[in-house]
């Protein structure tokens, strides 16, 4: 069973563009043979019989296409890099949030908003922030990427200029907030905190109560390839959200997400484009008429150890839950292909907090069977390591939960 996020009669117009979508794909030599002439995508359901594209098929895509920029310059910008190769997106100097903040708008002419979202090599979100704060007419604080020795000062100068709303990766807000609340420092006046580049992480909830008990989430879903998707407020779930009336979101029967865009000054061809999200169609408890997607997560996160398959988001959900730990991330070692060893490494939930490392090897170790199966051989190359800090991508500020080293 397949839906769509838009009933046929909605998705009429937009059609329109999927359609001259498609002649762009079929115009590129190496995929010509993947979209047959006689499937036009005429209605929804022809348009779900068409192959979805993948990140590489985008990428093959984009290297013969020239994005239609003859009004406006044209940015290119770099996602990915964290697990796996780069990809490249195209962006008008809008970079689309006019459509945006024409259905969300959450912020307002009286906030005073910092955007900390890295400036970093050939990635968008900083400056697609900074378009959606220049619609809404705020001051801005364009504070980009801060080190950790900065943090204390940092905060000192936001609370004295009553900052009401905070933007970035859920990665960096946490170790905004994670300082903050270990430091006492405090930021009375923030209202609001926006987020988008990853999934939302609960333990920012404990800290954000305690360092600023007004803020409220705003979320946003996309990615580079097909820019914001969908928004959602606080009165949505964490992982719901509400697709944008340009974005047709797909749920396929197999349980993965597929986005084209129907915006037809889109310079990225987007059709049936799979970022490796899983989700479905729902209702939100926000009362919005309209259908919502529910995002469950990649479905990328299960790795194969030695021939057996290792859910990383487990692993790392059940080191989170020991008490003192703040967060976690799977360190996969391979040789040639093979792996070599796994560690989990675990960052402490504040000062003085001290998590028992060798009990939760422990523990993750027996109760886990891809790890005691094997490594029933060599123990040891399993390991729990406690860190002053993740393995970070310094472009993005991101956080991902696994990261992948070849052994010399």
């Amino acid at each position: 069973m397949t839906a769509f996020s838009l009933t046929p009669e909605a998705a009429g117009p937009g059609l329109r563009v999927a359609r001259r979508t498609l002649e762009r794909l079929r115009s590129v030599p190496a995929l010509a043979g993947r979209y047959p002439g006689h499937l036009d995508a005429g209605s929804l359901e022809r348009l779900a019989e068409l192959p979805p594209l993948a990140k590489d098929d985008l990428n093959t895509a984009l290297a013969h296409l020239e994005p239609a920029a003859e009004r406006s310059a044209t940015w290119l910008f770099q996602s990915g890099g964290s697990t796996g190769a780069p990809k490249v997106g195209y962006a008008p100097t809008g970079f689309y949030m006019a459509g945006v903040h024409a259905h969300w708008q959450p912020l307002d002419r009286t906030d005073v908003f910092v955007n900390a979202w890295g400036a970093g090599r050939m990635w968008g979100a900083h400056f697609l922030a900074a378009a959606l704060a220049d619609l809404s007419g705020c001051r801005i604080i364009a504070l980009g990427s801060v080190a950790r020795e900065e943090y204390g000062a940092w905060l000192e100068f936001l609370a004295a200029r009553r900052v009401t709303a905070i933007g970035g990766t859920p990665s960096v807000l946490r170790l905004w907030f994670a300082h903050a609340r270990a430091t006492g420092s405090r930021l009375p006046s923030l209202r609001k905190v926006l987020w988008l580049g990853e999934a939302w992480q609960p333990q920012l909830e404990a800290d954000l109560a305690a360092v600023a008990p007004r803020a409220e989430r705003w979320g946003m879903f996309g990615s580079t390839e097909t820019w914001v998707v969908g928004t959602n407020t606080p009165h949505c779930p964490a992982d719901v959200f509400h697709p944008l009336p340009d974005q047709l979101v797909h749920a396929d029967a197999d349980g993965l997400l597929d986005f084209t865009t129907l915006n037809p000054e889109m310079l990225n061809p987007v059709l049936r484009y799979r970022t490796g999200d899983a989700g479905e169609l729902t209702g939100c408890r926000c009362g919005r008429p309209e259908p919502a997607m529910r995002v469950l997560g990649r479905r990328d996160s299960v790795v194969q150890v030695r021939g057996l398959g290792l859910d990383v988001d487990e692993l790392i959900a059940r080191a989170e839950r020991e008490p003192g730990v703040a967060r976690a991330q799977v360190v996969l070692t391979e040789r040639d292909g093979r792996a070599t060893g796994v560690e989990v490494l675990v960052l402490a939930a504040g000062r003085g907090a001290a998590p028992d490392v060798e009990r939760l090897r422990e523990e993750l170790f027996g109760d886990t069977f891809t790890l005691n199966t094997a490594f029933q051989h060599d123990p040891g190359s399993f390991r729990v390591r406690p860190v002053d800090e993740l393995v970070g991508n310094g472009r993005t500020g991101k956080t991902a939960a696994l990261v992948v080293r070849e052994e010399s």
